[in-house]
């Protein structure tokens, strides 16, 4: 009580009342005013900026065409193999021999392409319709490669045309050549089965493990290319790997989806 009664005192002094009171020390004015240009700054962005997102999705590798699954026309015993696997082979060319009971059947492709997989060896005895083949429709080993990337269908409406994708490849080093660039060329317009994934590939695996959660839209991307890399494609490193992509390889891409505002005002 005492101390507050010399505080009033001497606040009341008439010598002391021609003195200057200082109302706050440079050191806030300063903490003030980077606020304040702090706040407007977040007010402007707030209105006029934008939040990129991404989503995340499984994809592979294939020449844009698909693949396509051939099965044996008869039932018999295999007892001859024609072709080799990573062999391009044109339309209508002989891949295995059957043995019927009303003789020798020749099993061929149906179109052109590479032969990726085959189910069949010297001595099986397989049924009609049995997968003996798979078949990459292309129609020179050099053309281009794409990615299909499998999107869940809640994510491919807010996929923009050409958006932006980093594809992190599976045979490749991520830490050591970086990610392979590409931009969206085309989005399905349906979810799709695990049967239409197989028929498009030419592998039932694969149809079941990009529909274990849930039916998803396929995504096909077109790789960006870039002459002076060994793999011909623009990677996020300057040189990429120091060796060529083949089709059927697995990635993970990551699509840019439409910028989103930070803050949707409500106006009266």
């Amino acid at each position: 009580m005492q101390f507050r009664q010399q505080a009033l005192a001497k606040l009341q002094s008439p010598e002391e009342l021609d003195l200057p009171v200082r109302f706050a020390r440079p050191q806030g004015w300063l903490v003030l005013s980077v606020t304040v240009v702090v706040m407007a700054a977040a007010s402007v962005w707030a209105v006029t900026g934008s939040v990129a997102s991404t989503v995340s999705a499984p994809a592979i590798l294939t020449h844009g065409q698909g693949s396509y699954i051939l099965q044996s026309p008869v039932a018999g015993q295999v007892t001859a193999i024609l072709a080799e696997e990573g062999e391009q082979l044109p339309a209508n060319s002989p891949v295995l021999k059957v043995r019927t009971s009303e003789g020798d059947t020749v099993v061929r492709t149906i179109a052109a392409g590479r032969l990726t997989a085959l189910a069949a060896t010297i001595g099986q005895i397989i049924s009609t319709g049995a997968n003996v083949a798979a078949v990459e429709k292309v129609a020179r080993a050099k053309d281009p490669l794409y990615a299909t990337v499998y999107v869940p269908a809640e994510n491919a409406a807010s996929i923009p045309e050409n958006a932006t994708v980093d594809l992190t490849v599976q045979s490749v080093p991520t830490q050591e050549y970086g990610v392979l660039r590409g931009h969206v060329k085309s989005v399905d317009r349906s979810a799709q089965s695990a049967q239409q994934i197989a028929a498009f590939l030419g592998d039932s695996q694969l149809g079941e493990q990009f529909t274990k959660d849930g039916r998803p839209v396929a995504v096909l991307v077109r790789l960006d290319k870039k002459k002076s890399t060994k793999s011909g494609y623009k990677w996020s490193s300057a040189d990429g790997p120091p060796f060529a992509l083949t089709s059927m390889t697995s990635a993970e891409g990551q699509i840019r989806l439409d910028d989103q505002r930070p803050v949707d005002w409500l106006l009266p």
